[in-house]
């Protein structure tokens, strides 16, 4: 009888690409079921029409390759599709996501060689084209239902996203300032701002978009997505460390900062609560193939984000850090990998 011999580890979980995709897109179901609930249905909008440019994109890029077109079935274009949806501001123009999904697909995955070759992370860099290209556009979240005045029905979302206006004519705009007068619809922006003018965090936190500890719904939002993380966790998905040694960074750095500031930097709660920390840290931060791989390196790479993001959330001129602060990390992960990399047993250290 003929034996096969394979080489260790033998242990290990038997998911395919499209599986693993698919899978972690289930996972993402919490926070983006949380999004819709206090933000409206206009992000699943922007996640619908993510989905078509992606595969339309990476179809024609295949295409245009010569490869064969069941690559679409890995669901890779599918995963980035969703993330750079739920990115972007609900009621966006329509064109924005496209461009933002096109650039991301073939640019920042397909022109690297496809999947498994592309050195960042294509959903953020299709969020960063579109922040530094669209300031505006990118920056045009509306408060929270609750704290909204004007109610927005499917119609007036679609007629948003597709003409600017909603069916009785109120721009994006006019939508924020019809809630309680506000302009900084998320807390990271209302933070950053009442900095900037010298108000105290004490002040700031009074502003209606704020409870007692977070924003309004951005809480949630961030809850929703880390049980989805920890849903991942426990299907080993992903491993543990990068997104725990960034959150853990991520508190560490806000905790000192605030003992020694209070008055003019966020909590650590805020920090791990607001913008697109627990998104960044299981769904963005842990993605296999812009990541570092061995165990020491990943805890590095954690920190490094979790730091990177603190810096420029508290020193930098954009409210949220995310998209930059792995970006910078995805730089770094080949010099990361090559310094952390096991030594062999019997070889010369």
């Amino acid at each position: 009888m003929a034996l096969l011999i394979n080489s260790s580890p033998h242990d290990r979980i038997a998911l395919d690409t499209a599986t693993l995709m698919r899978r972690v897109c289930y996972c993402l179901i919490p926070g983006i079921a949380a999004q819709w609930w206090f933000f409206g249905v206009g992000s699943l909008i922007q996640v619908l029409l993510a989905m078509l440019t992606a595969y339309s994109a990476e179809g024609l890029v295949l295409w245009l390759r010569g490869r064969r077109l069941s690559q679409l079935k890995d669901n890779s274009a599918l995963l980035t599709a969703v993330l750079i949806g739920i990115s972007i501001p609900p009621l966006a123009p329509w064109w924005l996501v496209v461009i933002g999904t096109g650039f991301g697909i073939i640019v920042a995955k397909q022109l690297y060689g496809g999947l498994g070759q592309n050195l960042f992370n294509p959903a953020m860099v299709a969020y960063v084209l579109l922040l530094i290209s669209f300031p505006v556009q990118m920056t045009s979240w509306l408060p929270p239902l609750e704290l909204q005045l004007y109610p927005l029905t499917l119609a007036d979302s679609v007629s948003t996203i597709f003409t600017g206006f909603t069916l009785d004519g109120f721009s994006p705009h006019q939508l924020r300032e019809l809630a309680d007068g506000t302009t900084m619809a998320t807390p990271l922006d209302t933070l950053k701002t009442g900095f900037s003018q010298g108000h105290t965090r004490s002040e700031i936190m009074a502003e209606p978009v704020f409870t007692s500890f977070a924003g309004i719904g951005w809480q949630w939002v961030n809850l929703g997505y880390l049980a989805g993380g920890l849903m991942m966790l426990r299907l080993r998905l992903i491993s543990w460390p990068i997104p725990v040694a960034f959150l853990a960074s991520l508190l560490v750095f806000s905790f000192l900062g605030f003992l020694i500031a209070p008055d003019n930097t966020a909590s650590s709660l805020i920090h791990l609560l607001s913008g697109a920390t627990m998104l960044g840290a299981f769904f963005i931060a842990t993605d296999p193939v812009s990541a570092a791989t061995t165990f020491k390196g990943r805890l590095v790479y954690g920190v490094l984000i979790g730091l990177l993001v603190y810096l420029i959330r508290t020193l930098g001129g954009y409210p949220d850090a995310v998209a930059f602060a792995v970006l910078l990390a995805n730089m770094t992960v080949p010099m990361i990998d090559a310094l952390t990399k096991p030594t062999t047993y019997g070889a010369k250290r």
